[in-house]
């Protein structure tokens, strides 16, 4: 493991504390990555479903290893925050293509990544958490493993049912070698509370307008907070809108609060790390 590799590493892991939960806007390309990091955020991921949209791709397993693997390496190459990966369920229906994947990550230099369960049973979940262990170890890496589980996001039987399931599976997930459990959908915070004081890693949850904020978040025993797609999905609202204005009215307020393009220019500019 290289000493560089081993810092960032461990700094990535010590931002997951309920006392002051890591908060991630998630990034989609290097120039909104570039803005994250400039803009105070202590470590850049990012969200497969910005990727996708990104390359003109849909959400959802569509995307392909190489594609993803050369965006985190633009993005590593270009803060100097560690970064974690959305990988979806590991871009491929094999534990061999899952090492491969993660193999890649770690590669360029990421130091995280999400993996997701989506419709997969447990005990399949468990043995992709398992592939992309062996694979950071064989690599001599380490790797914060954040496993999501769409438990919440599903929504079959009562919120109780629900919560016990996500127990369950994060047992299972924490033993196959998860760091971390992602609980997309879940917001409430009685909700919230019980997940975090059945589950003995630290908690992920999604966020977006009208959630708990991250201090509320944080009292609950929440480690992580993340935005997901919603940045990526209120840029290209601006793109729809503003373009809808140009074309009725002939009009330009959308762009009222851009940012300067000197300031954004310059942030380019000096976003290598080299």
């Amino acid at each position: 493991m290289s000493f560089e590799h081993h810092q960032t590493a461990a700094r990535f892991r010590s931002l997951h504390t309920s006392q002051k939960p890591l908060a991630l806007s998630n990034a989609w390309d290097v120039a909104s990555a570039v803005i994250t990091a400039a803009a105070g955020a202590t470590a850049v991921a990012t969200t497969s479903a910005g990727v996708a949209w990104s390359l003109g791709l849909p959400d959802g397993d569509r995307l392909d290893r190489e594609r993803a693997v050369a965006v985190v390496a633009g993005i590593v190459e270009a803060v100097n925050v560690p970064v974690t990966a959305d990988i979806e369920g590991g871009f491929s229906e094999t534990l061999e293509g899952i090492a491969m994947t993660v193999a890649g990550i770690l590669e360029v230099g990421a130091v995280g990544i999400n993996m997701e369960d989506g419709s997969r049973r447990p005990e399949e979940f468990c043995a992709r958490i398992s592939a992309a262990r062996d694979a950071a170890r064989n690599a001599g890496r380490d790797l914060f493993i954040n496993a999501r589980t769409d438990v919440f996001l599903a929504g079959a039987g009562t919120v109780e049912e629900q919560i016990e399931e996500v127990l369950a599976r994060a047992e299972q997930y924490i033993e196959a070698g998860a760091d971390g459990i992602f609980v997309p959908g879940a917001s409430e915070a009685g909700t919230i509370a019980a997940l975090t004081a059945g589950i003995s890693v630290p908690v992920n949850v999604m966020v977006g307008a009208g959630s708990l904020s991250v201090g509320e978040l944080g009292k609950l025993g929440v480690g992580r907070v993340s935005l997901g797609s919603s940045i990526a999905q209120a840029a290209y609202a601006v793109a729809q809108r503003a373009t809808e204005e140009l074309n009725t009215t002939g009009t330009y307020t959308t762009v009222a609060e851009a940012l300067d393009y000197g300031f954004l220019n310059g942030l380019m500019d000096s976003s290598t790390k080299n």
